[in-house]
């Protein structure tokens, strides 16, 4: 009982690590919450969450195992999720560039241009399209069980980084949509999109780049 606790410590510290460190998904959240507010924040992080989600189920029922056999199913996922990090990039550039009255004009404060639904596709996507979540989930679930392990300890594993997946992204939302960070996102609206965009462009050209 002891080392299952000790496994799964372990397990979720890596879990609060990976998931919490400035990623992809984070930097978009940050973005829209501070641009667009903590509804539209919300709606997004739901997404990302949903995504991680989906990769923790597969990795513990072992069909995404699969996908670290076969290169090309990796290959098609590293291009995927190159090509849509460079379109993000390609938005948040495009954002940087304009003036004021245009990013407003575009999507108002509380995000009317974009509906709750598609913001939620577009973290859904976010997390799906990345592989880097699919060999993280598996490297989780296969550290987290021992050999006499049960489907119990399974479910702790998976259940426990749902929760922190939820606190993680979610709070993401909430503290960048706080009114100080919107003042902020108000005066720096330009360097913080051509930071997203610089980051979200590196990040998707290491994807399309990198070696399976």
């Amino acid at each position: 009982m002891t080392a299952e606790l000790h496994h799964l410590l372990i397990v979720y510290t890596a879990y609060v690590i990976a998931a919490g460190s400035p990623g992809p998904s984070n930097m978009r959240i940050m973005g829209v919450a501070m641009h667009n507010g903590r509804r539209a924040a919300l709606i997004l992080a739901a997404g990302v969450v949903s995504g991680s989600i989906f990769w923790g189920a597969m990795a513990a029922t072992g069909v995404s195992a699969i996908l670290t056999r076969y290169a090309e199913a990796l290959i098609v996922l590293k291009i995927f999720g190159g090509l849509y990090l460079l379109y993000l990039a390609f938005k948040a550039g495009k954002a940087a560039l304009a003036s004021s009255d245009q990013a407003v004009s575009h999507t108002g404060r509380n995000g009317a241009a974009v509906s709750g639904a598609e913001l939620y596709r577009r973290g859904l996507l976010m997390h799906l399209s990345n592989p880097k979540s699919i060999l993280a989930w598996i490297a989780l679930v296969t550290l987290g069980l021992g050999p006499n392990s049960s489907w119990h300890t399974l479910a702790t594993i998976l259940g426990g980084c749902a929760v922190l997946s939820v606190t993680i992204f979610c709070g993401y939302a909430v503290i960048f949509s706080t009114a100080p960070m919107v003042r902020l996102y108000s005066r720096a609206r330009r360097w913080i999109e051509g930071v997203l965009a610089l980051f979200f462009g590196v990040a998707g050209l290491r994807l399309l780049l990198a070696r399976t």
